[in-house]
């Protein structure tokens, strides 16, 4: 019997990227630096740029977020300081001849051959908001024509999903949205308060995974 194709996920967290690219059909292995107690897949603790990336089919790559996100600007401009791995990871992408993908917010130096929003995938709470999350994939081919294009559609308030609870501004327009409808509009179930805090919808990379499968089939 032939086996999936096989994924690592690089700064896989506690795996929503990971369970998305399940559902799309790969073998997966996270790898972080973190432990990661809750992580549902085989995992390997290490630096992402340590990982020999060439046992694997395809290449997932999350790198930190931080030093480009808009939650972390206070911080930044206290004088917090973030590391910067996309751009060291992108030539060891590159070097490992497989297909890959790699992602973060839009604000970091990525290309955005797709950009993701969970409006796109109707991730709401009904009368409550809408999680955008947007997040842009840079991929290692360049894509046909797109089979469908996605429209922004946002016509609730959003729902924030960072720091430790329902922020201030939020409060004010949505009310308190507990940890338990955290889970019910990114569609995981496994992760606590702060985990969800890093993580993406699953539905994201089980849509962008579709995709690599292709790739990697025509590989």
């Amino acid at each position: 019997m032939k086996l999936s194709p096989s994924l690592v996920d690089l700064g896989c967290g506690a795996g929503g990227a990971s369970v998305g690219y399940w559902q799309a059909g790969f073998r997966v292995v996270g790898v972080d630096i973190e432990p990661q107690q809750h992580y549902p897949f085989e995992f390997i603790q290490a630096d992402m740029r340590t990982v020999d990336l060439s046992r694997y089919d395809a290449i997932h790559c999350s790198p930190p977020c931080q030093l480009w996100s808009v939650s972390t600007l206070s911080q930044r401009r206290r004088g917090v300081s973030y590391p910067d791995l996309v751009t060291p990871m992108r030539p060891l992408l590159e070097a490992a001849g497989k297909p890959w993908v790699m992602e973060c917010v839009p604000e970091a130096p990525l290309r955005g051959d797709i950009q993701l929003c969970g409006c796109m995938f109707d991730l709401e709470l009904p009368g409550v908001g809408q999680l955008q999350r947007k997040r842009n994939f840079e991929l290692s081919w360049q894509l046909p024509v797109p089979e469908f294009q996605f429209e922004h559609n946002h016509y609730l308030p959003a729902i924030s999903i960072c720091g430790h609870g329902t922020p201030s501004w939020q409060r004010r327009i949505t009310g308190h949205i507990t940890v338990e409808r955290w889970r019910k509009v990114m569609g995981i179930n496994w992760m606590n308060r702060d985990e969800l805090t890093e993580a993406i919808p699953p539905v994201y990379t089980q849509y962008v995974g579709q995709l690599l499968r292709k790739q990697v089939a025509s590989s």
